[in-house]
């Protein structure tokens, strides 16, 4: 029996979305007026209006509020920690000002957020105007910020958002003085990875599957991404075995190739995506072309369209929940 073979699979996320919402619910609770409230400090210990406590940052000890009300984030990684901490800050940038938050976060969550700019290019004026007590972000994005948004409120600071997420999540629960529930959000996506490694066959079938991430950009070469980045870490909690290209990625983050050399990022299975449009990215004409139909994975039909925001821009525990259900989709298929 002859099978069709498609050149390209998209993921449905709507299965996957349950294990995301479980993980988003599972330790925190909703804050119904969109202030942060009290939804910022663990039960049975709401601290008194003014009390503070001081905590270790990349931009040294800062002190911050014991109860924080009203939160305002600086990056997508940052909202996915919030919003997984059962906080919903008053503010929060946003990838693209026209794209709005990321699509997989409860829209109703985010109902009474408000836009604060774009991200690395925050509005202190709309920051300002939110009063905030708390300001949470990273260096890689607003180093240079870092006095201006400390003399709003006070602001915590990891260094970058990618690789070192699960720390940074450690950071921003620490921050909102959320750490029992950090605790248990942590467990629970263990024990997730565990029954996904379960789901595609053991440990050893999973390190023989050798998976390739491809990232076309809009006004930049294209990304075969290695392991010193948040996909990368998902990959390495799930034991998956990686092309050997990986390898040469310059400090583990990612080779960079021309659109001619896309048949670089072949693997037993290709997850792909485009920042940008993928008219734009070049993803439209690579996919489909000579080069993409003669890589293996693409012959095999393993070969899965992802979403960009999810898998890139998300860098969060929530984000990896649903990422891990769409791996587990793809690969025990």
């Amino acid at each position: 029996m002859t099978r069709t073979r498609r050149t390209t699979r998209t993921l449905t996320t709507g299965a996957a979305l349950l294990t995301g919402a479980l993980l988003l619910t599972a330790c925190g609770s909703d804050d119904p007026d969109g202030t942060g409230g009290d939804a910022a400090t663990p039960e049975g210990e709401v601290g008194e209006v003014g009390e503070t406590r001081t905590i270790d940052t990349a931009m040294g000890p800062v002190e911050v509020p014991v109860d924080p009300r009203r939160v305002v984030v600086l990056d997508t990684a940052e909202l996915d920690s919030a919003l997984t901490l059962g906080v919903t800050p008053v503010g929060s940038v946003r990838a693209d000002v026209a794209t709005g938050f990321p699509f997989y976060l409860p829209e109703e969550r985010l109902t009474d957020v408000e836009n604060v700019g774009n991200i690395a290019a925050p509005n202190l004026e709309a920051i300002i105007e939110l009063e905030p007590d708390l300001i949470i972000g990273n260096m890689a994005r607003d180093a240079d910020r870092y006095d201006e948004l400390s003399a709003i409120a006070p602001t915590v600071f990891g260094e970058n958002p990618g690789g070192p997420w699960k720390e940074n999540f450690l950071l921003h629960a620490e921050a909102l003085n959320r750490q029992e529930e950090a605790a248990a959000i942590v467990e629970d996506y263990e024990e997730r990875v565990a029954e996904v490694v379960e789901a595609l066959g053991g440990a050893e079938e999973a390190a023989d599957t050798e998976v390739s991430v491809i990232r076309f950009i809009e006004g930049g070469d294209t990304r075969l991404y290695g392991r010193e980045n948040y996909i990368g870490t998902i990959l390495e909690d799930l034991g998956l075995g990686r092309p050997a290209i990986v390898d040469e990625a310059p400090d583990g983050f990612a080779v960079e190739i021309s659109p001619e050399q896309v048949d670089l990022g072949d693997g037993d299975v290709i997850f792909h995506t485009s920042y940008g449009s993928p008219e734009n990215s070049g993803e439209s004409a690579a996919v489909g072309g000579a080069l993409w139909e003669g890589m293996d994975a693409v012959r095999e039909n393993r070969a899965f369209a992802v979403e960009d925001e999810l898998w890139f821009q998300g860098i969060g525990y929530t984000a990896a929940g649903i990422i891990l259900g769409e791996i587990e989709e793809a690969l025990a298929s």
